[in-house]
């Protein structure tokens, strides 16, 4: 009985207190929604650019080199073509390294490997070298722990 009158003299409390636990209940909810579908829209946009990148080795044969793990860059020096899509394979890196820092995008499975396999490459390596100075320490430290540079 005394709870009932507790409750007869508290109603419009009792109800606020519950309109507010719901509303942040439902925010949090949302909230985790939107992370979802922001880390799901970075996976997808990331996958396109990674394609879009790629795409340009098929597309135009002159930069199969990059991927020739036996390139005399004495005999024939980095063309500025290869220079120009190893530094956007960079900047699309670099950019990927930010949004799983920022916890946009998770770390792929066998990211590192990639890394270290391409940045093995003697085009990639020597562009690389080239180009590290310009970019982010913590980039840098990123990529050189990946590719096991000393």
């Amino acid at each position: 009985m005394l709870l009932l009158n507790w409750i007869s003299g508290h109603w419009f409390d009792l109800f606020q207190t519950a309109g507010i636990v719901a509303s942040i209940l439902f925010t949090g909810i949302s909230f985790r929604t939107d992370i979802k579908a922001r880390r799901l829209d970075s996976l997808f946009t990331i996958t396109k650019h990674h394609r879009e990148i790629w795409s340009e080795i098929y597309e135009r044969p002159e930069l199969s080199r990059i991927l020739d793990p036996k390139a005399d860059l004495i005999a024939q020096p980095v063309t500025d073509e290869e220079r120009l899509f190893v530094n956007f394979l960079i900047l699309h890196l670099n950019n990927s390294y930010q949004a799983i820092r920022d916890g946009l995008y998770r770390t792929p499975e066998g990211l590192s490997d990639d890394i270290k396999s391409f940045f093995a490459l003697p085009i990639a390596r020597i562009v690389w070298n080239k180009s590290r100075g310009l970019q982010n320490p913590d980039f840098v430290r990123f990529v050189d722990t990946c590719a096991c540079v000393p």
